[in-house]
């Protein structure tokens, strides 16, 4: 079995499985908001997870993380996330905490809209080796007086478009 591990109070390891399966988890979110599929995007996420959105909304639990993405769908054209995983760190065998970038692409558009880059962190966990989204927070990217910082975070989102 191939082995990752981390640095936190000690070593941790653990499979790359699981970090494959934690990236997964992060790839399926996305994958799941640009279908527009409210129920396989709360499918990700812990009964009692917590998710923090873009404006600050806060949604609790898998219930409420449905019907609010069912209802943002239904309403209104969404835009496509691109994103890139910076790291996985394992805070211990069955806990990881996912750091990432994304940027959006607007409907009917082919480019991104820097005013949307994000910073994404996600915890998830791992019960019954199933691994699921506990949390996740999706911080606007505004670097404040760092125009340099922001240009070059939507270059390299840019990049991930034909992938």
């Amino acid at each position: 079995m191939e082995t990752a591990s981390n640095q936190h109070d000690g070593t941790v390891s653990t499979s790359l499985d699981d970090e494959r399966a934690v990236r997964a988890l992060y790839d399926g979110m996305l994958a799941s908001w640009n279908a527009r599929d409210a129920k396989r995007m709360a499918g990700l996420f812990t009964h009692d997870c917590s998710v923090v959105g873009f404006d600050g909304s806060q949604l609790q639990g898998r219930a409420h993380v449905e019907s609010e993405m069912s209802r943002i769908f239904a309403d209104h054209p969404t835009a496509r996330y691109v994103g890139i995983v910076r790291r996985v760190q394992f805070l211990s065998q069955t806990v990881a905490a996912l750091r990432a970038v994304a940027g959006m692409i607007p409907p009917g558009r082919t480019d991104l809209n820097p005013g949307l880059n994000v910073i994404q962190t996600l915890i998830a966990v791992k019960e019954d080796e199933l691994w699921s989204l506990v949390l996740y927070q999706n911080t606007p990217a505004a670097f404040h007086g760092r125009p340099e910082t922001a240009a070059a975070l939507t270059d390299e989102l840019r990049q991930q478009i034909s992938k």
